[in-house]
Parts: C-alpha cells; sequence; structure tokens
C-alpha cells in the first residue's frame, strides 16, 4: 500500500484547483508552444495539484476518483492551455487500463513505492516483441506521437509477437508497459500545425527488455471486460471493469471541449475590446450579431459539455452493472457511448471554427493570438485517429438497434 498525497481530498476541489491554474496557464501558452511541451514549472504545479493521479488507485497513492472528475480537470486544464490539457490528459489517462488488466505483481512493481506513475502511449503497433528465453521479450523500434512522453515515468503501448518462423506473417498484438529507462525520447515534435506544445515525442527502442508479466495479448481498444477484470477485483472498484474505447473518445471530448470554451473567453475578450470603425464609443460587445454569435456559440458548447458529463457517468452505472452482474459492459454499450462522445467534441469543434474564429477578424488569425492558436491546436486535435472513427462507429450503432453483427466493421484500418 502507498498512502495517498492528501486523503481528505475531494472531486471537487481538485476541479477547483484546476480552475485556478487556467491564468497561469494562459500566460504560459508561447512558452509552452517555444519548449514543445509545457514547462517544468507546470508540471510541478500539476504534481502538487494532484492531476496525475486522479484515476490512480488509492493502493497505489492515487484519488481512485470517476472518470467525470477527470473529464473536467482536463477541460479546465485545457480551458487554460490545449497543448498542456492534451498533454496532461495523454499521459495521466492511461494508468486507468494499467490498473484494470495487468496484474497484481506487475501492477506492484509498475507503481514502485510511492505511487509515481505516468504513462504516455501511441495507439499503432510497432515492431515486434521477440521472446528471450529467459521470461522476457525485447523490443526494437520507434514509437510516433506519444504524447506526455516528456515527464512520463512509462509508456504502455502495443507491438506484435515474432513470428514463429522468420518470413512469417507477424503474430498477434501485444501490450506492453515499460519504464522510461527503456527507451530514448527523440527531439523529434516540431513542424506542427498545432499542439505544438504537447510533447508529443516519439520513442525509440533498442533491443529494450520488458518482462513477460508487463505484457499482454490483445488490442487495447478491444479487451475484454465483461463480469469484470483483474483490476476492479484488485481494487474493489468498478471503474477497472469499464471499456477503454468510449473512455478514450471521452478524452477527445473533454479536449475539444476544454478549447472550444477557451476560444469562447477569447472571443469574449475581442468583442469587448473592438471598438466600431464609424463609432468608437461602441464595441463589437454592443452589436446584436456579436451577441448572437456568442451565445450560439456557449449554446453549442454546453450542449457538448453536458452529453460529456451525461455520459460519463452512464459509463460509470455501466461499470457497476458489470461488475455486480446486472447487466454486461458489451461492445455495443461501448460503442454506443463512444458516438455520444465523439459527437460532443464535434460539436464544440463546429462552434469554435464555425461560428468564434470566423467571425473573431482576420486580424486574430496572425501568429501569436490566442484565437489563430486554438483554431490550430483543435484543428490538429479532430485529426486524431479517434474522430477518424465516426462513420464505423455509426454503422455499428445502427447495426446492433437492427440486430445486425458488428464485429465484421473495423474501427481503424
Amino acid at each position: 500500500m502507498i498512502a495517498v498525497p492528501e486523503p481528505d481530498l475531494t472531486e471537487r476541489e481538485l476541479i477547483e484547483r484546476a480552475v485556478a491554474m487556467r491564468s497561469t496557464l494562459l500566460e504560459r501558452q508561447a512558452e509552452t508552444e517555444r519548449l514543445t511541451v509545457y514547462p517544468k514549472e507546470t508540471h510541478e504545479d500539476f504534481l502538487r495539484a494532484g492531476f496525475y493521479r486522479t484515476l490512480q488507485p488509492r493502493r497505489y497513492g492515487g484519488y481512485e476518483f470517476d472518470v467525470s472528475t477527470f473529464y473536467r480537470v482536463v477541460t479546465e486544464v485545457t480551458r487554460g492551455c490545449p497543448s498542456t490539457g492534451w498533454a496532461l490528459s495523454l499521459s495521466s489517462a492511461h494508468v486507468l487500463q494499467v490498473a484494470s488488466f495487468f496484474g497484481e505483481q506487475a501492477q506492484d512493481e509498475l507503481f514502485g513505492d510511492d505511487g509515481d506513475f505516468r504513462a504516455a502511449s501511441t495507439i499503432a503497433p510497432i515492431g515486434m516483441a521477440v521472446p528471450d528465453g529467459d521470461g522476457h521479450i525485447t523490443l526494437d523500434g520507434t514509437w510516433p506521437y506519444s504524447s506526455g512522453s516528456p515527464y512520463a515515468t512509462h509508456y504502455l503501448a502495443q507491438t506484435f509477437r515474432a513470428p514463429a518462423n522468420p518470413g512469417d506473417r507477424p503474430g498477434p498484438p501485444v501490450l506492453f508497459v515499460a519504464p522510461r529507462s527503456a527507451w530514448t525520447l527523440l527531439d523529434d515534435w516540431y513542424g506542427t500545425l498545432g499542439l505544438r506544445g504537447s510533447g508529443s515525442n516519439s520513442l525509440r527502442f533498442d533491443k529494450a527488455r520488458v518482462p513477460d508479466h508487463h505484457t499482454l495479448d490483445g488490442v487495447l481498444l478491444a479487451l475484454p471486460v465483461e463480469g469484470g477484470t483483474v483490476g476492479s477485483q484488485l481494487h474493489g472498484q468498478s471503474m477497472y471493469a469499464g471499456c477503454p474505447g468510449s473512455f478514450f473518445q471521452g478524452e477527445m471530448a473533454a479536449l475539444l471541449i476544454g478549447t472550444a470554451y477557451a476560444a469562447a473567453d477569447e472571443y469574449t475578450r475581442i468583442i469587448s475590446e473592438r471598438r466600431l470603425v464609424m463609432d468608437p464609443t461602441h464595441t463589437r460587445a454592443d452589436l446584436h450579431d456579436y451577441q448572437r454569435h456568442l451565445g450560439e456559440a456557449l449554446a453549442a458548447i454546453n450542449t457538448a459539455d453536458a452529453a460529456m458529463r451525461a455520459t460519463a457517468a452512464d459509463w460509470t452505472r455501466a461499470c457497476a452493472d458489470n461488475v455486480s452482474g446486472r447487466a454486461p459492459f458489451t461492445t455495443a454499450d461501448d460503442d454506443r457511448f463512444s458516438l455520444v462522445y465523439l459527437n460532443a467534441g464535434r460539436m464544440a469543434w463546429d462552434a469554435l471554427q464555425g461560428i468564434l474564429f470566423r467571425t473573431a477578424g482576420s486580424r486574430h488569425a496572425r501568429n501569436g493570438e490566442r484565437m489563430q492558436r486554438y483554431f490550430r491546436d483543435a484543428a490538429t486535435m479532430w485529426t486524431h485517429v479517434c474522430s477518424t472513427m465516426s462513420e464505423p462507429l455509426a454503422r455499428r450503432v445502427g447495426r446492433a438497434r437492427l440486430g445486425l453483427p458488428t464485429e465484421d466493421i473495423p474501427l481503424v484500418s
């Protein structure tokens, strides 16, 4: 057992800490982009605030708060700086899968003596896991787009089993967790349109050895949870028996909603300060059209936020029903939750790019302007693989409602 840093900390207090940090994150946006990752001071702020431990089991020094709390922290941090929110979310979210699916021995070793755990990840399998005959696999390869990796203590990623014979097709997918000592961080995160400060570096493995019990056979998005998991039993917490796919879609929704809120904040400042050319005694905030633009955008963002929170509550209930035996957490549930999250993210993106960025004025599309940064960041978020799943998810949800099979419709090509 590892002691929780603040045993009496509440979910509300954690969220309030994220809100209180917004002005500081706003001030650090440009520096975050210049560094390509949030500065060390921000990392230290997050350590003190406890953000990294939001979903971590209390057994291993975490707060074990629910996913709704996690999404709200991510939304508020992102409202201060989208790149920072992205890196925080994608490095502190994967503790949920480690605590859910890996065995007790692995978790004891991975969380260590102090519970300091942050796992970057990427979705695409790279390379091959070669058994060394001594209870380990050996990894070679470069895993790209590992957001939050500069401050990560571990890496959760996928590879393929090496074939039995040279020239054969690779074996099935393997999920593994490797410590920071197993990889080299490459200085290659630059030249992107947005999320320039997200620390989405590549990681290089050079004959790195990972114990077999730090690996699992299967695909991260499709690990079985029906009836509970090793983690839900170990921790006595149903949250660790939820489908990962919809959880990840919830992350994307929280990030896009937070970025849209940031754009609405900036839009409010812009129209309140922008004086009219023909009547400098008034600002654009006095004009009906700009009032309407802001109101319509806020309505869409608030609706997306409400959908995200409601779906997080549904996801949590599905976990509890799954563990109690009332109802399994099925692939159909996972698809349904995923599609709602995805539509919430789309609604936030549409409000940002179709209303706020479009009507803010061309001067705010220039380099160094926050509105330009929010547009770039959200546009880059919308290119993530999660958003490309909208069409197959819609087909799967429709086919499930019609009583037709869905297994033949892959989410990722």
